[in-house]
């Protein structure tokens, strides 16, 4: 939080336009741009970014929709909300990415939509997705909560599925405070999103006149929030090659570690690393010992299917065994990677690794 973001935020507080407006549409205009897309609609976040997706594209009660198995709760959470079924299936183990001979496996009468998550940062297989798309005419929501600045095949996350959502929680490397970005080519999409998020209203030609044409919400984004990311997306791309600098480090230190795995890149991908993830056992002693030494370790991501929440059979279908997800559950460690991390920070954390692995 640099001394920019502060004067534009202090500009905001001085111009008494607290809530959604100007900033916002500039902050909006700016992540267009930088990603590619034709429009992009902030949210308040992520969560409420995927929900609004799902009821823009018409999906209800009777539906279902296919999610994979290792991520956060909130990617099948949305899915119970709309009042649809998710149907959940395992992870390649490999990538930590959905199993996409799983997914289309799941592919039922009434699948409408998959949402498939570029996971800590790694790209999905989009031409995978496309095809699949294209065979069983379903909608691709991506949970690209974790990928702004992941590429594929040399273009960004949010410019191959029907509709990209991004989160803008503080954990992320671009952040607003809470926020969320959802990214799309359709026009139609974008102005019934627009609409959406603030109440139904639609734009009149008179301008003193307001119309409210649709029911709907406020899932708006204050221009306090987006100033904030407004501050920090002009240097997207520095913080993007930060992090890949310091996942290369990494990588470099774990290579004569024994018995420590890096989950694989999708192929023709550009990971944002937003998460450097290691498989390795035993993760909760090293998680437990490692955090005893002031070290910030953490999980990956959770087991939808084994959570108390998702054990409805009238909202959640679990199909086949989840051993991806189950053994990256129990294996994935997640390291400590920020803007202006030393080397001999990284050194640090590899070296206690490696003398716990000897014991």
């Amino acid at each position: 939080m640099n001394e920019e973001i502060k004067r534009r935020v202090l500009r905001v507080l001085e111009s008494g336009i607290l809530t959604e407006g100007p900033v916002t549409r500039e902050f909006e205009e700016t992540c267009r741009d930088y990603l590619g897309v034709d429009h992009c609609v902030a949210v308040n976040s992520c969560t409420t970014g995927l929900e609004i997706s799902l009821r823009c594209l018409g999906i209800g009660p009777g539906d279902e929709v296919i999610i994979p198995d290792y991520t956060y709760p909130a990617t099948a959470d949305v899915v119970c909300i709309v009042g649809a079924k998710a149907v959940v299936v395992d992870i390649d183990p490999e990538t930590l990415l959905i199993d996409y001979d799983e997914l289309e496996t799941a592919i039922g009468p009434r699948t409408r939509a998959v949402i498939p998550v570029s996971l800590f940062g790694n790209p999905l297989d989009y031409d995978r997705l496309g095809i699949i798309k294209k065979k069983y005419g379903v909608h691709v929501v991506e949970d690209a909560a974790c990928s702004l600045g992941a590429e594929y095949r040399n273009n960004k996350t949010g410019t191959f599925a029907d509709i990209s959502v991004f989160s803008l929680h503080p954990r992320k490397f671009i952040t607003t405070g809470e926020g969320g970005l959802l990214a799309t080519n359709n026009k139609q999409w974008a102005s019934w999103l627009s609409s959406y998020k603030k109440f139904g209203i639609r734009s009149a030609s008179d301008r003193n006149q307001t119309l409210f044409l649709d029911i709907g919400t406020n899932y708006k984004l204050s221009d306090v929030l987006s100033a904030i990311g407004l501050g920090q997306v002009q240097f997207v791309e520095e913080l993007l090659s930060e992090r890949r600098r310091l996942a290369e480090c990494y990588i470099e230190l774990l290579k004569d570690v024994p018995d420590i795995r890096i989950p694989r890149v999708t192929p023709f991908g550009k990971h944002s690393y937003q998460s450097f993830c290691i498989l390795v056992e035993p993760r909760d002693h090293l998680l437990k010992v490692l955090r005893e030494k002031g070290i910030e370790v953490q999980i990956g991501t959770y087991c939808i299917h084994v959570q108390q929440a998702f054990q409805s059979p009238e909202f959640f279908r679990i199909c086949g065994e989840m051993s991806g997800s189950l053994f990256a559950g129990s294996h994935c460690l997640a390291l400590p990677l920020y803007p202006g991390m030393a080397f001999e920070d990284q050194e640090t954390v590899v070296n206690e690794l490696r003398d716990l692995m000897r014991e």
